[in-house]
C-alpha cells in the first residue's frame, strides 16, 4: 500500500438508526447464497500531485508523487459467497459515485452473483459521508448512529483510501483483525467505477496505478474520457453548482488512459460517452477494450426506476424523473463485461472487439439511421428491431437532460408497417437478442427478460386501448 502505515480494520458492524447499510443491495442475499456485511477502516492516507515539471497532459501517461497525509475513517460493504467453492476468485472493487449527493454502487448485478465474484463497495470521497446542501443525505446525516464517526478530510486522499481498501480484500491482505472475505481465496482484484467514479478512477489508471501496482485490472463504465484533478481541496462533487461552458463542453474527453500497465483496461460506454470519447479513442490491444453501444444514454427509464426502489427504501430524496428519457439500460452489458474480465484475467481469453459508433462530419456528429438510430456499435436488440427512436438526443440542454437522452416510441401505424403483428416482431426479436448473446455483448439470462420487456412495450404501442393485434 502506498500510504505510511496499515489501516485498521473492524466489523462487521451492525446496528445504527436503520439497521442495515445505507444503499444495501435489494437483493435477497439468502436466495442468492451470498454473504453481506459492512466493515470500517480506519488509519492515515496520502494525497498525490503531479511530479514537479510534468502535469496530467492528454497522453495519460502521468507522474504523481505523495503531498501529504491526513487521518481517514471509512466504511466499505462486502458481497461474498456463503459457499467458498462458489468463489471464481475475483473481487470487484467498486469505487462509490458521489454524484447524487450520497453514495450509489451497483450491487444488484445476478452476473455478480451468479458468477461467483466478490464485491467490495467503497465510499472513497467526503460527499458520502457530510452529503450536499440542503438536504445533506451523507452517511452521517442518514444514521448519525452508525456512521457519524467517518471522515474523509478531501476528495484528494480518495485515491489512497481506495488503494487502503482493496489491500483489505486482495490476495495479500492481513487478516489479523479479520477477515472481510472470510478465508476465500482471491486471486484477482478489478477496480470498477462509474460516471463520476470512472473519472476518479481514470486518474488513478493515469496517475495511481503505477506507483501501487494494487489492481490487476481496471473496468470504466459510462465514461467522458476525463480524469479528474489530483488536487481538488475543499471542492466536492456537486453537478447543481455553477459551471461555466454548455454541458456538452464539459464533457467532452481530454485525455487518454495510459497502456503501459500490463493489466486489463475496459471501457463500457453508452451512446453519450462514445460522442464524449471521439476524440480520445483508444484502439482495442491485448491490454485495451473500448465498448460503444449505440441507442444508449447515460441514464435510463429502467435504471431509474431501479434505483427509486432502493431510495424509497432508504428515505432518500431524489429529483423527479423526467418522461421520455432512453429506454434501453446499460446493466446487461456491464454484466457481460464483468463475465469477460474474470475470463481475461483467470484464463486469457480477452473480451470480444466489437464495432465503435459511428461518426461523419467535420463537428463530427453521429450518423443515424433511417429511425434516428445510431449507427455501428454494439447492437442490442432495441435498437436492430426497434419500437422507439432511442437515442443520446436530449430533451433539454441542462445537465438532466444531457444523461437522460431520450426515447421516442413508433406511432401505431409505423410499429405494424415494420413488423404486421406481435409474433412476427417477437422472432426478429428474439433473433436480434441472441446475436447479442453470440457476439457476447449481453448474457444468456437477459434473452428471456428482454423479450418480455418488449412485448410489453409493443403493448403499449400497438394496443392502448387493449385491442389485440398479434393476429
Amino acid at each position: 500500500m502506498i500510504g505510511p502505515q496499515a489501516a485498521t480494520l473492524s466489523g462487521p458492524i451492525s446496528g445504527g438508526d436503520h439497521g442495515w447499510p445505507f444503499a444495501a443491495s435489494m437483493q435477497d442475499m439468502t436466495v442468492l447464497g451470498y454473504r453481506q456485511a459492512e466493515y470500517l477502516l480506519e488509519g492515515h492516507a496520502s494525497r498525490y500531485r503531479p511530479v514537479p515539471g510534468t502535469d496530467l497532459g492528454r497522453d495519460g501517461h502521468w507522474q504523481a508523487e505523495v503531498a501529504g497525509t491526513s487521518p481517514f475513517k471509512t466504511r466499505f460493504l462486502v458481497y461474498h459467497p456463503a459457499d467458498p467453492t462458489k468463489f471464481n476468485g475475483t473481487v470487484i472493487v467498486t469505487w462509490n459515485n458521489v454524484t447524487a449527493g450520497h453514495d450509489l454502487f451497483g450491487a444488484e448485478s445476478l452476473e455478480i452473483f451468479e458468477g461467483g465474484f466478490a464485491l467490495v463497495c467503497v465510499t472513497t470521497q467526503r460527499v458520502g459521508i457530510v452529503g450536499l446542501p440542503p438536504v445533506n443525505q451523507g452517511l452521517a446525516d442518514w444514521d448519525p448512529v452508525r456512521y457519524s464517526n467517518l471522515d474523509i478530510a478531501s476528495d484528494d486522499y480518495s485515491f489512497d483510501v481506495f488503494t487502503q481498501v482493496a489491500t483489505a480484500v486482495g490476495p495479500n491482505r492481513d487478516t489479523d483483525g479479520g477477515d472481510p472475505l472470510s478465508g476465500l481465496p482471491v486471486k484477482h482484484v478489478v477496480a470498477q467505477g462509474a460516471s463520476q467514479s470512472a473519472g476518479r478512477l481514470a486518474t488513478y489508471v493515469n496517475a495511481i496505478a503505477p506507483l501501487s501496482q494494487t489492481f490487476d485490472g481496471f473496468l470504466l463504465t459510462i465514461y467522458f474520457g476525463r480524469g479528474t484533478p489530483l488536487e481538488v481541496g475543499d471542492t466536492v462533487v456537486d453537478i447543481n453548482a455553477p459551471q461555466a461552458g454548455s454541458v456538452q463542453g464539459r464533457l467532452q474527453g481530454q485525455n487518454l488512459l495510459r497502456d503501459d500497465l500490463g493489466v486489463p483496461v475496459f471501457v463500457v460506454n453508452s451512446e453519450l460517452e462514445a460522442i464524449a470519447c471521439y476524440g480520445v479513442r483508444q484502439p482495442d490491444s491485448d491490454s485495451m477494450r473500448f465498448w460503444e453501444t449505440a441507442g444508449t444514454c447515460h441514464v435510463s427509464q429502467q435504471g431509474r426506476a431501479a434505483r427509486q426502489l432502493l431510495i424509497d427504501r432508504d428515505g432518500l430524496v431524489s429529483r423527479p424523473v423526467q418522461p421520455g428519457i432512453n429506454a434501453i439500460p446499460m446493466n446487461p452489458l456491464y454484466d457481460a463485461a464483468y463475465h469477460h474480465m474474470h475470463r481475461w484475467l483467470n484464463d486469457g481469453i480477452a473480451p470480444p472487439i466489437t464495432p465503435r459508433v459511428e461518426f461523419a462530419g467535420e463537428a463530427p456528429e453521429v450518423v443515424r439511421d433511417e429511425h434516428g438510430i445510431a449507427k455501428g456499435g454494439i447492437r442490442l436488440p432495441q435498437t436492430d428491431v426497434p419500437l422507439a427512436q432511442n437515442s443520446a438526443i436530449p430533451i433539454t440542454d441542462d445537465i438532466y437532460g444531457v444523461l437522460g437522452g431520450s426515447s421516442n416510441p413508433f406511432s401505431r401505424q409505423k410499429t405494424l408497417q415494420l413488423y404486421g403483428d406481435l409474433e412476427s416482431f417477437l422472432k426478429k426479436f428474439n433473433l436480434a437478442a441472441e446475436s447479442a448473446v453470440d457476439a457476447g455483448v449481453i448474457m444468456p439470462r437477459e434473452v428471456l427478460k428482454l423479450l418480455e420487456e418488449a412485448r410489453t412495450t409493443w403493448s403499449r404501442v400497438v394496443e392502448p386501448n387493449g385491442e389485440s393485434d398479434d393476429g
